[in-house]
């Protein structure tokens, strides 16, 4: 969402002592100076209701009316894995005698015991959720504190205190917790269920209320990402962390102006199989690279002030020349797509070693011919790395240069803007600008348990 929220005006509840919020969220942004907000219910800073995560990524339900906190729970828990979709269930009932059944937490269906804070709503007494005032999505009304990630089947229901296997259940294949994509409920006057499935309105309510929100701040962009085929995004927690500016769901990464090295892999790592991506070079000055590491080198590796490529077990393809740099050297590979938003499209194939590269869609010239990842010729080995599992990577070569990257693991942005085309791989998983090589797929879940 990052800038990008949610809004509308609540009307009279159904009942405002019982509500339930369900959600699915994906964190991107780690955030230690700014709280997340996730739901939001105000008329001022005085008088008003918040679920979000604080800044140490812990997942908070509170209450102030008229300056006085009179509700705050806090989990144990923190919510910093970028790679993950987590199901969050908050159940509230201030008409229970014991106060500890007032409010419970349930995350991927099982509920939060252990606590941080503990401040139970009094019974039978109104807070500022579910009532008539402002209704935020995804930033709070009085300060500029954004949530930046993804959101799925956001449900709010009013008058009603509903367990998380409502809304969710366990796959009986895969044993994995999942969304129920009808759930029996009773929404109640202010309740909502948000899909995103129109891309052209994704506020709009799915519970049969038209309680529908407008979007603020921005473009709210659609995502193929979803709970059930979870794609791989640039892992916000394994970087140099002296180094990066990241958004849109950690699918840009830019450097801050420090002259350090800047190092960011993927939040899955794969040990066999072919995979696609793509990547606009936006910005900089044409320093950047993209390659990959073995994970058996990311730890000690990536706190090193050195270039990818001269890492130990890594390569990458140099933005600025068109050069291939692994065991500190380099390999005349391509010509250089340099800063002025060239897509540089990636087959890695993790099966034989080898990787090829195309430059808006023309595959780079090596070892004698074009390069054909889907037959398998003229392509860069790198065979001789050690190492089983291999994460995509995009880095810096040098530590006053860098480059921009907008990446496309298959969601079909770059950045806020969407590809021109529909290309998918064979298993019809991901959007692309470029045609998917044969044998090649998308990075994500349901790939990776076929064919990784």
């Amino acid at each position: 969402m990052a800038t990008t929220y949610l809004s509308r005006t609540s009307g009279s509840p159904t009942n405002a002592l019982k509500f339930t919020y369900s959600f699915w969220v994906k964190v991107a942004s780690i955030s230690t100076s700014d709280d997340t907000f996730l739901l939001d219910f105000n008329t001022d800073d005085n008088n008003r209701s918040n679920i979000g995560f604080n800044t140490a990524q812990q997942l908070v339900v509170y209450e102030k009316v008229s300056g006085s906190t009179v509700h705050l729970v806090v989990t144990n828990r923190v919510f910093r894995d970028p790679s993950a979709w987590y199901h969050i269930t908050v159940k509230v009932d201030k008409t229970q005698s014991t106060a500890s059944d007032r409010t419970k937490i349930y995350v991927n269906g099982v509920e939060e015991t252990s606590l941080s804070a503990n401040t139970y709503p009094p019974q039978n007494t109104a807070g500022m959720i579910n009532t008539a005032v402002s209704t935020l999505i995804g930033k709070y009304s009085q300060n500029t504190y954004y949530f930046d990630g993804s959101l799925t089947h956001v449900h709010f229901v009013d008058g009603t205190a509903y367990d998380a296997s409502t809304f969710g259940e366990t796959d009986s294949t895969s044993g994995i917790w999942k969304p129920k994509t009808a759930p029996s409920v009773t929404y109640g006057n202010n309740g909502f269920f948000l899909k995103f499935e129109n891309s052209g309105a994704m506020g709009t309510d799915s519970s049969g209320n038209s309680n529908t929100f407008a979007v603020g701040g921005g473009t709210l962009t659609q995502n193929v990402d979803t709970p059930t085929n979870n794609f791989s995004t640039w892992n916000v927690i394994m970087n140099n962390a002296e180094d990066g500016d990241w958004a849109n769901g950690n699918l840009t990464i830019g450097p801050n102006g420090d002259d350090t090295y800047l190092y960011a892999p993927t939040t899955i790592g794969v040990s066999s199989g072919k995979w696609y991506s793509e990547h606009m070079i936006t910005g900089g000055n044409g320093y950047g690279m993209l390659g990959a590491i073995s994970e058996d080198n990311i730890v000690d590796g990536f706190r090193q002030q050195t270039g990818l490529g001269t890492l130990a077990n890594s390569f990458g393809f140099r933005c600025r020349d068109g050069a291939i740099r692994m065991a500190s050297s380099n390999t005349t590979y391509g010509s250089a797509p340099g800063t002025s938003s060239a897509i540089l499209g990636m087959a890695l194939d993790m099966t034989n070693k080898k990787v090829w590269y195309h430059i808006n869609g023309t595959y780079v010239t090596y070892g004698g011919g074009v390069g054909n990842p889907g037959a398998g010729t003229y392509g860069f080995d790198f065979s001789s790395l050690s190492g089983s599992t291999f994460l995509i990577t995009c880095g810096d070569d040098t530590a006053s240069g860098y480059g921009n990257f907008k990446s496309n693991f298959g969601s079909g942005y770059f950045g806020t803007a969407a590809v021109s085309s529909a290309n998918a791989d064979a298993n019809g998983h991901g959007i692309f600008e470029y045609a998917v090589p044969s044998g090649f797929y998308t990075l994500n879940t349901k790939n990776l348990k076929e064919f990784g």
